[in-house]
């Protein structure tokens, strides 16, 4: 990102002129930017937008260390997902086995996004603390522990309580993860490398989908996938054990920093969010959309092709499988252009494209048909997702790199837990004529109709916000370094006699 020596207007005060202002700016093929000189004096200026750049290239400014971060971080982020899709991807077995309804069971869906918000909050903060490698370990040795629980449950509210645990510990995998793999990527390759990373959602799907084609369509065949899972997500935290910490927390013990203490930290998180409360209200709305988004155009989308389409098992799994895997590759070519078009335009974009699909999506009959619409629904959908890791990082206080993003994730998920219940609940409700003249749930109708609303939400609300494209995370000090107070003390008297030498 170079500068074109064209000055701007300051960045704008106040909630109406700044959304008026990056909604203009939307519009324009440069970015405004404030550049702090060596005299410490800001000013705002113009600046070009990245050149297209090879992905190959790109992929080569990685170290091998930069690669173990993100592996680290796309492993546990997939984990987690097969984890969480394990239930949502096999809500008739589960019905069937406790003798409830497919509403009911999607209840457990509900009450594990409930409680990610608080696994966010608490692990992040201990991330921006003490380091991103430890939490993560923690965290998906527990979630291990969780999914064989599920397995031993023997009543549906055990199933119920087992779940909601599932939930508190899952929400502290995507803050840690997101920040300790782009923090340490070199800047021009973080929209690809964002792009990739995000799809470990997608591929988690994308292997439980697998995992519920191989282990076939009878009731209690749900138990062979959890047993899968618990086996990937205490394989992820093994390995992680043997990688490093994050480089940035290396370079701070290796300068001689020391942790802050306990109360100091939390009184600058108190700080932090009494400066911060406005972009952190809005990184919830624009987060809560975005989990509606995935949740309302995906949880219940196998449902609807074995009811209302009246696939097999085994169909509609191969077409959810089909339809994650566009869902990777937009993730990963939407990621990777918004490097050089800009956060916002790659979502705003994918979104309203998204939007377009939404009869294509559910109108075609047969397993090829909607395997292919939904393949391309998909590719929007988390190709606008593949975004979001980057955009966050960009967007949050330096020294909150893991619970900002993590937090505001989560705690759109909690607000939107109630999306999949929704979305049954109603089309339980509404009855459409199937290809064989049945009257069957609505589902195709109801998620057409919630995803159009919420793709022109995303639009608008992420046109309206801020954007912090190209941000230099190198540059900035992380909340858990802080200089001794002799050293500090020492430091300022050296800079004092400087300025009056100077003077």
């Amino acid at each position: 990102m170079s500068s074109i020596y064209e000055p701007a207007e300051p960045i704008a005060k106040g909630i109406v002129p700044t959304a008026i202002q990056a909604f203009g700016d939307l519009f324009k093929l440069k970015r405004r930017v404030e550049v702090v000189d060596e005299n410490g004096e800001v000013r705002t200026e113009w600046q070009a937008l990245d050149p297209i750049r090879n992905p190959f290239s790109l992929c080569a400014l990685l170290s091998f260390k930069d690669w173990i971060f993100f592996l680290a971080g796309l492993s546990a982020w997939t984990a987690d997902a097969f984890d969480f899709h394990s239930l949502s991807i096999q809500t008739v077995k589960f019905a069937k086995y406790f003798r409830t309804s497919n509403t009911n069971i999607s209840t457990a869906i509900t009450l594990t996004l409930l409680l990610r918000s608080v696994g966010a909050a608490f692990f992040g903060l201990a991330g921006d603390r003490y380091g991103r490698k430890w939490p993560m370990v923690f965290n998906m040795i527990v979630l291990g522990v969780l999914q064989i629980a599920t397995i031993y449950c023997a009543t549906f509210q055990q199933f119920l309580a087992v779940r909601s645990l599932f939930g508190l510990f899952m929400g502290g995998v995507y803050g840690n993860a997101i920040a300790m793999a782009l923090e340490n990527c070199p800047g021009p390759a973080r929209g690809l490398i964002s792009g990739i990373l995000q799809q470990g959602y997608s591929l988690g799907y994308v292997l439980a989908a697998c995992a519920n084609l191989g282990v076939g369509g009878s009731t209690d065949s749900w138990m062979t996938v959890f047993w899968a899972g618990a086996g990937l997500s205490f394989g992820v935290g093994l390995l992680r054990c043997c990688f490093p910490e994050s480089q940035q927390f290396i370079n701070a013990k290796k300068t001689g920093k020391k942790a802050r203490a306990p109360g100091v930290f939390w009184t600058e998180t108190r700080d932090m969010i009494a400066k911060e409360w406005k972009l952190c209200i809005y990184a919830i709305i624009l987060m809560t959309w975005f989990n509606y988004y995935s949740h309302t155009s995906q949880d219940s989308y196998t449902t609807f092709m074995l009811t209302q389409k009246e696939l097999a098992n085994s169909g509609a799994s191969r077409a959810s499988i089909l339809m994650k895997v566009g869902a990777c590759v937009g993730g990963t070519i939407i990621g990777y252009l918004s490097q050089f078009f800009g956060r916002r335009r790659a979502i705003v974009v994918a979104a309203l494209l998204s939007g377009c699909l939404i009869p294509a999506w559910i109108l075609p009959e047969g397993e090829r048909s909607l395997s292919a619409s939904g393949f391309f629904m998909q590719f929007f959908v988390q190709g606008a997702w593949g975004v979001i890791p980057i955009h966050l990082n960009e967007l949050s206080p330096a020294a909150y790199r893991s619970t900002f993003p993590g937090l505001t994730y989560q705690l759109g998920n909690m607000i939107s837990s109630p999306s999949t219940q929704i979305v049954n609940a109603i089309a339980e409700k509404t009855f459409v004529t199937s290809k064989s003249g049945k009257r069957v749930d609505g589902y195709g109708p109801v998620m057409g109709v919630a995803t159009a609303i919420i793709a022109i939400g995303i639009a608008v609300t992420t046109a309206f916000g801020p954007e912090r494209c190209g941000r230099k995370f190198e540059e900035e000090t992380l909340a858990r370094v802080v200089e001794e107070p002799k050293e500090f003390e020492e430091g300022m008297e050296r800079r004092s006699d400087s300025v009056n030498e100077k003077a």
